[in-house]
């Protein structure tokens, strides 16, 4: 190899490694006890998922898989399959989203929660969701905290839903959830994470 073409592969590898790098965004610091986990997970700014979400309601409901954004207090969520279509995309901060369908039509709900159940029949937990994936509760809300023997948390109860955390993975460098689950009265969704990132 002369060292022309030595060169040229080197860069290529550089680009490539820190490709790499980028997609798999930073490691999280240690989260050695529970406030730390709490304070680390909360000041969060901007991080994401990849993985697959179910809600049902009686014979209301869908699955697909779902790619959540969050940036501060504003998220991003792609999810193929529900609503009977294709593709749809969720923005929204804090209470209010905006859903886009694939035929590109904009719906806004300014109580979300609320709404969604009012027009699909089923709803999901909006406000606390990015908190709840994080496996720390919203801090918006009191909340009953339940943890496993190592001390890693397992469910929660807030804002009248019961959440289950049933397995955790490595994300960042830390064991973060990877399936979780949360019921009230009348809907039940759950979440499975494939892959965490965070910038």
């Amino acid at each position: 190899m002369s060292r022309a073409s030595a060169i040229v592969m080197a860069i290529i590898l550089s680009a490539l490694q820190a490709g790499c790098a980028a997609r798999q965004g930073l490691e999280l610091p240690e989260l050695q006890d529970w406030e730390t986990r709490q304070a680390v997970l909360g000041d969060l700014e901007r991080w994401e998922f990849r993985g697959r979400i179910g809600v049902s309601a009686g014979t209301e409901g869908f699955n697909g898989k779902i790619v959540l954004k969050q940036n501060r207090d504003e998220f991003l969520a792609t999810m193929s399959g529900p609503l009977g279509v294709g593709n749809v995309t969720i923005t929204g901060e804090g209470p209010r989203i905006s859903i886009t369908d694939s035929d590109g039509e904009v719906t806004s709900h300014v109580d979300a929660e609320t709404e969604l159940r009012q027009k699909y029949g089923w709803t999901i937990p909006v406000q606390s969701l990015r908190f709840w994936a994080l496996g720390i509760p919203d801090p918006s809300e009191p909340a009953a905290t339940r943890f496993d023997q190592s001390g890693m948390l397992e469910g929660l109860d807030q804002r009248g839903w019961a959440v289950t955390i049933d397995e955790y993975r490595d994300g960042g460098g830390q064991q973060m959830p990877r399936r979780l689950t949360a019921v009230n009265d009348d809907a039940k969704v759950r979440l499975i994470i494939d892959r965490w990132t965070f910038h």
